[in-house]
């Protein structure tokens, strides 16, 4: 029987509205201010820069990949002419590299080569605890500079330090916006080992040369750096560039002569005076951080598959100068779909599939990529290792073969140490937790796995700590997507993997974690569907650490969190982070796990499941996958055009890794289409996107890293799908419904076109012979000097050069106003817009990071579409 609606109970709805509302408006004002960034690093033509050294280093050059049009992405950073790196057991002894990234104009101090001054540089930031693995000494890795009372002491600073004598001191950090910090740097309150981007060791191999991906930060990552903020000089407003600083320590000590000791690490600080002389800066030209579109126009709004991220927020800026902004917010395809089905007129989304509850959809193919399987391994000898492979100690793996069975023992948990605790006791006793014996049969991680050996068998004389931080899993993100659908069908195509998922072992005897089994008869909790489109934790186990507290307790999302999204596992993996929680904070409010940081270098060891555009953008490695004809392809723009070529010739061609079978054929690539409802949307909304299908189709379609261009980790579409989609975009500009509401014409009037209606004649079909796919791409690819962002006139951001972190920054109200706005809606009406979010609800923002919302499902279940058009945004 329902409860009868009391006053109480209204009040309490209607506060629970006001609060649903400002959660939901502060996420539109958090998704406001991410939109400002672009997130395509765009460089046309060639900016790579070549530095020779000076000096003891003089024989060195050190190359910078990228230049120009940065943004938040990896650069690479390599380097020849160079002695052999030593060590001294595992510490980094002599002849090493350093680098960071720096703010400010010349200093002055090295005429040849212009550069920043040392106290503006993020460096020092290492870890202040647990050092007993680290390969540094607390002094080359950090800002601490030797001081001594004695005046002849050959490593004196020539500034700082003076003040003690009696300790060393520390060249203070100065921010942007003024902000000087003078002690305890290692871990200061603007940037901390969690955070840096500073490669304090980089390898130089015995052939004298040496590579490095550097994490290029802008001023939304690293706001205390300021980097492509925009700043007026003499009236003329520019990004602010910054500096690659590269520090080589060699074989001298700090007095000229060489090291005597070679038992520990000689260096001293790169930011020392010292070392400083020798430093090498290169000039770093960013794309403007902030809105690229003018504010206030009419925006035209995107939604959906990740995988089309990075190709919309190239298009967007070249789209400006047509008049139409087009916003972009991530979604998962599911929600979007979802969303469009409930609100036609809710705009454009990206979706790999049609939509289940509507045939009024038109749909245009727009780009073509894939997932991949992105890592960051560093070769680690195991002893007794052959001289051939210690000499490759530090340096990285570039290619891994991996199949659908091995994919499927990760993402089920399958291997001894992915479930931490389970199994203790000495290697020759073993010890099973209750309900875990079937993990004493498995190997304790994928490079034990006889399986993964038999197709790389270089790791057999590699060292790996089998750690859930390192190969018994796959970093994935959170959430439904038809990335993660893809995934579970190239698995499900696979024999192997389909019978290793139904509890039968492999030819070396490892079994499936019984919770993630098709069969019932092993799986105690009922069967396990791999037709899925997720990444379950399926295993219920949690333990107590030995010798902790009854109350600290780790779980399987402790052992392998998610992440918000791909770009975010991308990044993660670029540090070499997996966010392990396996360090115990009692000063915590309430006192729980959290994450030690980055690995250690030279021994790091991390996978994700990403998408092939982020693995791009910073720099990751790729693993080749198993493909239905038998061979190993990688996502190579080749292999991504030979599986669209066997897409199904549906109204909505979807690639299916179990028809993939062209030898060079990459499974996991995904044909990324954009659905629209033509008779729920106006005139003008249809013209806007059909100009934008046309552009994506023609001139969005040109490889490259210029505004408006096909970043890379992205294939061109074949010509006749390009075809297929300028049929859809003249069809859905000439679109006229069954009954025409007054002002619905090509006028471009906001006036809902109403009513049902089909498309006539030369309506979206697919059939036809292809084109020049640029024929009809004629909107102008010049960006707009004026900025805009996702959220038209609502918030407005700054153009004085300040940075996210400035309190005059107006960015620091697009949170507040959005939950104000919010709040004002939900009191007239739930929002609106799309089915039911899934928990939690995520939104993830610059550099990786996100925001998740754990709103009562009630909340939830309210919609989302009316309240974005309610507050104006």
């Amino acid at each position: 029987m329902k409860r009868p609606i009391t006053r109480g109970s209204r009040v309490r709805r209607l506060l629970a509205r006001l609060a649903a509302g400002a959660a939901v408006g502060a996420l539109l004002g958090g998704l406001v201010a991410q939109a400002a960034q672009p997130a395509v690093a765009a460089d046309p033509g060639n900016s790579s820069v070549s530095v020779q050294g000076r000096g003891e280093f003089k024989d060195m050059t050190f190359t910078v990949s990228q230049t120009k049009h940065l943004t938040s992405q990896a650069v690479t950073v390599s380097w020849k002419g160079g002695t052999p790196t030593a060590f001294a057991g595992t510490q980094f002894n002599t002849d090493f590299v350093q680098i960071m990234q720096c703010w400010g104009d010349d200093d002055g101090t090295v005429p040849g080569n212009p550069g920043p001054s040392r106290t503006q540089c993020q460096y020092g930031a290492s870890p202040t605890t647990g050092r007993g693995s680290w390969p540094g000494n607390d002094i080359d890795d950090s800002r601490k500079v030797f001081y001594s009372a004695d005046p002849t002491n050959y490593g004196q600073d020539s500034q700082y330090g003076a003040a003690n004598p009696n300790a060393p001191g520390e060249v203070p950090f100065k921010s942007v916006d003024g902000t000087l910090i003078t002690s305890n740097l290692q871990n200061n309150r603007l940037y901390n080992y969690n955070t840096t981007n500073e490669i304090d060791f980089a390898r130089t191999s015995a052939d004298g040369t040496g590579k490095e991906f550097f994490e290029v930060q802008t001023a939304y990552e690293a706001p205390h750096l300021g980097c492509g903020m925009p700043v007026t000089r003499d009236g003329h407003t520019a990004p602010r560039s910054c500096w690659l600083v590269i520090v080589p320590q060699g074989h001298l000590d700090l007095d000229g002569k060489p090291y005597a000791d070679h038992t520990q690490v000689n260096a001293g600080s790169p930011v020392s005076s010292t070392n400083w002389k020798n430093r090498i800066a290169v000039k770093l030209d960013f794309n403007k951080v902030g809105a690229t579109c003018a504010l206030g126009s009419k925006e035209r709004p995107t939604s959906g598959s990740e995988l089309a991220a990075d190709a919309i927020t190239s298009w967007q800026t070249a789209l400006c100068a047509s008049g139409s902004v087009y916003g972009y917010t991530e979604l998962g395809e599911p929600d979007a779909r979802a969303r469009l089905e409930n609100d036609g007129d809710s705009g454009l989304v990206f979706t790999t599939r049609p939509l289940n509850a509507t045939d009024d959809a038109s749909y245009a193919p727009v780009a073509l990529s894939g997932v991949v399987i992105g890592f960051t391994i560093e070769r680690r000898a195991r002893a007794g290792a052959p001289d051939s492979v210690r000499k490759l100690t530090g340096t990285k793996v570039e290619s891994l073969d991996l199949t659908p069975r091995l994919v499927a023992k990760l993402l089920t948990e399958s291997y001894r140490n992915s479930t931490w605790g389970s199994v203790t006791g000495p290697a020759s006793s073993p010890t099973p937790a209750k309900g875990y014996g079937w993990a004493l049969k498995n190997p304790d991680g994928l490079v034990s796995d006889p399986d993964f050996l038999t197709y790389n068998p270089e790791f057999a004389q590699l060292s790996v700590a089998e750690t859930p931080a390192t190969d018994t899993d796959l970093i994935t993100a959170i959430g439904h997507s038809d990335s993660a659908r893809a995934v579970w069908r190239w698995i499900n195509a696979d024999r192997d993997a389909r019978r290793f998922l139904a509890g039968i072992p492999d030819e070396w005897g490892m079994t499936v974690n019984p919770n993630y089994s098709t069969n019932a008869d092993v799986n105690a909790a009922g069967v396990f569907d791999p037709n899925r489109d997720d990444y379950p934790k399926s295993d219920p186990w949690c333990t107590v650490p030995p010798g902790a507290d009854t109350d600290q307790k780790q779980c399987m999302i402790d052992f392998h969190p998610y992440v918000d999204d791909m770009h975010a596992g991308a990044l993660h993996t670029r540090r070499a982070d997996t966010l392990w929680k396996s360090t115990w904070d009692a000063l915590a409010s309430p006192p729980a796990f959290k994450s030690p940081g980055p690995q250690t270098v030279g021994s790091r060891f991390v996978l994700t499941i990403t998408d092939a555009a982020s693995a791009d953008r910073y720099g990751l490695q790729t693993a080749r996958l198993l493909n239905a004809a038998g061979a190993f392809a990688a996502p190579t723009g080749n292999a991504l055009a030979a599986a669209a070529t066997s897409s199904s010739d549906a109204s909505v061609p979807e690639i299916d890794p179990a028809t993939a079978t062209a030898k060079d054929a990459y499974p996991l690539a995904q044909l990324v289409h954009a659905a629209v409802r033509p008779a729920a949307l106006d005139a003008g909304a249809r013209k806007d996107y059909a100009n934008l299908l046309r552009f994506a189709a023609g001139a969005g379609q040109n490889t490259g890293t210029g505004p408006g261009e096909l970043p890379p980790g992205y294939a061109p579409l074949p010509a006749g799908l390009r075809a297929r989609a300028d049929k859809v975009a003249d069809a859905l500009a000439a679109f006229k419904p069954a009954h025409s509401a007054a002002g619905d014409d090509a006028s471009g009037d906001d006036i809902d076109g109403g009513g049902g209606g089909a498309v006539d004649d030369t309506g979206p079909s697919y059939g036809g012979t292809p084109g020049d796919p640029t024929a009809s791409a004629s909107v102008s690819t010049t960006p707009s000097a004026k900025p805009s962002f996702d959220g038209g006139d609502a918030v407005q951001v700054t153009a004085n050069g300040t940075t996210p972190a400035d309190p005059a920054n107006t960015l620091r109200w697009a949170v507040p106003a959005g939950a104000a706005l919010g709040a004002v809606a939900a009191v007239g009406a739930p929002f609106a817009g799309g089915a039911k979010p899934r928990l939690p609800l995520r939104v993830p923002l610059p550099g990786g990071r996100g925001l998740t919302l754990l709103p009562e499902e009630a909340v939830l279940r309210d919609k989302f579409g009316r309240l974005r058009r309610r507050v104006g945004l």
